[in-house]
C-alpha cells in the first residue's frame, strides 16, 4: 500500500461568529486527509494555526533544508508509521523539534494510525496495545463567567445535563485576589458538594501567588488545579509542586518528546495534561510512557472537534494511570458536527469509540460549509 495524496484542509466559522468566540479552539480546524492506492483513507487533525499547520503540509521544498510534509509522504507506506514520522522530523530538522512542527506531524500521525486501523480492521487503541478502560468519568471543559454569580450558572447548567465534574478555566481569573476566590466560590457552589471541580487558571500567577491561591482552594475541594503559571517558569512548578494541596496538573502546551521530556525532568507536576492533536499517537505514547515511569499521571487535553475527541478516547483508553477526561462542550457548528458520531456524555461518562481506525466518519456538508480556499 502506498500513499497517494495528502490533503490539508482548513475550516472556519464565519467571522461575526469567530468574533463572538475569540477564546474557542472550536471556531476553526485543520483537517488532514491521506489517500492510498488501496482506497483507504485516513483522517486526523491538529491543535495549532490552521493556516500554518496547512503551509506546513503543502509546502514547497526550500533550499533552507525543509520540504513539504506531504511531498515527503507520497510513495511511502502508510502502515511504517514510526519510519514515516522520523522521516517527517529529519528532513525538516532546521524547524527544530519541538512547537508547531510536531503539531503538523500530529496530524499526520493520527490519519496514518487511522489507516493502519481501517487496514487491519481494528480500533486504534487495540493496535495500541489494548484498553485499560472502555469509559470514562467526563469533566465539562468550559470558560469562566465574568464573575461568581454567573459561574455559578454556567456549573448548574452542565451538572443539569447529567455532568458529574466541571472545569473552568481562564480569564477573569488572575485580575484580583478577590475575583478569583468569587469565581471559585460560585464555581463550587454550582457544582455542588457531591461532584468533582476542577480549575485551570490559564498561566496566570506568579510563584508566590500561585501557592497562595493553592492554599486558598484548598478549602473548594478542587480536584486539581491546572496550568497556574507560565508554561516556561519551571522552577517555579517545581517549587509550587513541593508544598500545593491540590494537585497539580499541566503540559497541554507541549509537543513532542523533547519538549516534553524537560517539562516532566524539571516541573515536578503531578497529572500531564498530553494533547493528542498536539503530539500524534506515536509520540503522545512515548510521553505517556515516561511520564508514568516518574509516577506521573496521565489525561487527556481536548478543546476542538470530533476527530480529536475520537483520537483522545482511544489514547486515554490505554493508559493505565488515566482517571478522568477532559470533555470541551463548546457548542460550535466545527465542534458539534465536523462528524457524524457525536460521542455524547450519558450519566457522566464518555465510552470509548469502537470500529477501525478512529471509528468516525466525517461530515462533508459540515466540511463544505465551513472549508477556507
Amino acid at each position: 500500500m502506498k500513499i497517494t495524496r495528502v490533503e490539508a484542509i482548513e475550516l472556519r466559522l464565519p467571522e461575526e461568529e469567530v468574533s463572538a468566540n475569540r477564546s474557542s479552539a472550536c471556531q476553526d480546524a485543520i483537517i488532514v486527509k491521506i489517500h492510498t492506492d488501496e482506497g483507504i483513507v485516513g483522517v486526523g487533525d491538529a491543535l495549532s494555526s490552521p493556516h500554518a499547520v496547512k503551509a506546513l503540509i503543502e509546502a514547497p521544498v526550500s533550499g533552507a533544508g525543509q520540504i513539504g510534509l506531504g511531498k515527503l509522504l507520497i510513495g511511502m507506506n502508510p502502515l511504517d508509521i514510526r519510519t514515516n514520522n522520523d522521516v517527517l522530523m529529519t528532513k525538516n530538522i532546521r524547524l527544530g523539534r519541538r512547537g508547531m512542527v510536531c503539531q503538523a506531524i500530529a496530524a499526520i500521525d493520527i490519519a496514518l494510525w487511522d489507516i493502519a486501523g481501517k487496514y487491519y480492521q481494528q480500533p486504534i487503541y487495540q493496535l495500541l496495545g489494548g484498553a485499560f478502560h472502555k469509559k470514562f468519568r467526563a469533566y465539562a471543559s468550559i470558560l469562566f463567567g465574568p464573575d461568581g454569580k454567573s459561574t455559578y450558572e454556567i456549573a448548574r447548567c452542565w451538572v443539569d445535563k447529567g455532568f458529574t465534574a466541571v472545569k473552568f478555566g481562564w480569564a477573569p481569573m488572575g485580575q484580583s485576589e478577590k475575583l478569583d476566590l468569587e469565581l471559585v466560590e460560585g464555581a463550587r457552589r454550582g457544582v455542588g458538594d457531591e461532584n468533582d471541580l476542577l480549575i485551570d487558571a490559564g498561566c496566570c500567577w506568579d510563584t508566590n501567588t500561585a501557592i497562595r491561591r493553592a492554599q486558598q482552594f484548598k478549602d473548594y475541594n478542587v480536584l486539581f488545579l491546572e496550568e497556574p503559571l507560565d508554561r516556561e517558569n519551571l522552577q517555579g512548578y517545581r517549587k509550587l509542586t513541593s508544598v500545593s494541596p491540590i494537585p497539580i496538573a499541566a503540559g497541554e502546551g507541549e509537543s513532542g518528546r523533547f519538549a516534553w521530556r524537560h517539562f516532566i525532568e524539571q516541573s515536578g507536576i503531578n497529572i500531564a495534561q498530553i494533547d493528542v492533536e498536539n503530539n500524534g499517537f506515536t509520540e503522545a505514547t512515548r510521553i505517556a510512557d515516561m511520564a508514568e515511569d516518574y509516577g506521573i499521571r496521565v489525561i487527556n487535553h481536548f478543546y476542538t472537534n470530533g476527530i480529536g475527541l475520537a483520537a483522545c478516547l482511544h489514547f486515554l483508553a490505554s493508559r493505565k494511570s488515566a482517571f478522568i477526561f477532559e470533555y470541551c462542550v463548546e457548542e460550535t457548528p466545527i465542534r458539534l458536527e465536523l462528524t457524524k458520531q457525536r460521542m455524547p456524555v450519558v450519566d457522566g461518562y464518555v465510552e470509548l469509540v469502537e470500529g477501525p481506525g478512529l471509528g468516525i466518519e466525517l461530515n462533508e456538508e459540515t466540511i463544505k460549509r465551513y472549508q477556507v480556499y
